[in-house]
């Protein structure tokens, strides 16, 4: 559905994208992962014909960019990072609006704005104007906008950027809900590591290059250790520990054991059990893939944009 071959952007003298390559198949979840300015954005610009590309080939449902863009456009629907609504427009208003680009037919575009009302849930709110509604009622009509032409390929820009941690759940269950609804391929770009946990296909990006690339539990699975915490009751355990060399470090009172599996944690819970507090064991996350990675955590950079 979508292949990208050397994908190269450059501004002046920085580089956005080096060469990337990927290809996305129908129906596939697919997600670019990756800190602010790794180039997931430059990527999605430039897939969806808003940006030109200094280099590389990039197809879309079998439409060239650069020669076929209008059929490119009619494939694709596109969630950017920050809102394209009308403020003084209602939600209906704006839909409205967006689908005489696609059509003179009002009764087709009416039926189409209410089906996508049933499906996404703004019935409530549907005449309402932009600037009274929540950061996650927005959402859902620019998701909504999106896919008023039924597009084949859905492309999410950071769609839960800026939303409380609520409206972040509600907008990823309709996201999920949608791809099991339809076959629709859809493209995420995302710097939380939780939304890429049910992606087909992820493909970490920094520094406008492509640095791993498999499903989510793939690369746990490669790149990800599983951990047991434990909250020793006195110093016995370390020395325990330490006698049969059995690798720990302490992170405020707690130690952290990596682990092969899951299962060598309960075998050390069962072996230390009478020097235990409390323990948990913690599954490899994608943070740590990305630490082990590129060297760092995505979290960090998060903190040095704060």
């Amino acid at each position: 559905m979508i292949s990208v071959k050397g994908l190269t952007k450059d501004y002046e003298k920085t580089r956005a994208l080096d060469g990337i390559d990927f290809q996305v198949s129908e129906g596939a979840f697919f997600a670019l992962l990756g800190p602010n300015g790794a180039g997931k954005s430059t990527t999605i610009e430039i897939i969806s014909t808003l940006k030109g590309k200094s280099a590389g080939d990039v197809a879309i449902n079998g439409s060239v960019l650069g020669k076929d863009d209008d059929a490119i456009r009619k494939a694709i629907g596109v969630v950017f990072q920050y809102s394209t609504l009308d403020e003084d427009l209602t939600a209906y208003e704006n839909l409205m609006l967006r689908g005489l680009f696609y059509t003179d037919d009002k009764a087709a575009i009416q039926k189409r704005i209410e089906t996508l009302q049933e499906f996404l849930g703004f019935e409530s709110y549907v005449n309402r104007r932009i600037k009274t509604l929540s950061g996650g009622q927005k959402r859902k009509i620019d998701i909504a906008r999106a896919l008023l032409h039924e597009p084949r390929i859905l492309l999410l820009d950071e769609p839960t950027t800026g939303l409380d941690p609520q409206s972040r759940e509600n907008i990823w269950e309709l996201v999920l809900e949608l791809k099991r609804k339809t076959n629709m391929t859809i493209v995420l770009t995302t710097h939380y590591m939780e939304e890429v946990s049910d992606c087909d296909q992820v493909i970490i990006l920094h520094e406008g290059k492509i640095r791993a690339e498999d499903s989510a539990e793939a690369l746990r699975a490669k790149h990800a250790t599983d951990k047991l915490r434990a909250l020793p009751k006195d110093n016995r355990l370390k020395e325990a520990l330490s006698r049969e060399n059995i690798k720990f470090s302490t992170v405020q009172n707690t130690l952290h054991i990596p682990l092969k599996d899951s299962f060598e944690g309960v075998q050390y819970v069962e072996r230390f059990k009478d020097l235990i507090e409390t323990f948990e064991i913690v599954k490899g996350t994608m943070d740590d893939v990305f630490l082990n990675i590129t060297g760092r955590k995505l979290s960090d950079y998060d903190e040095r944009l704060n």
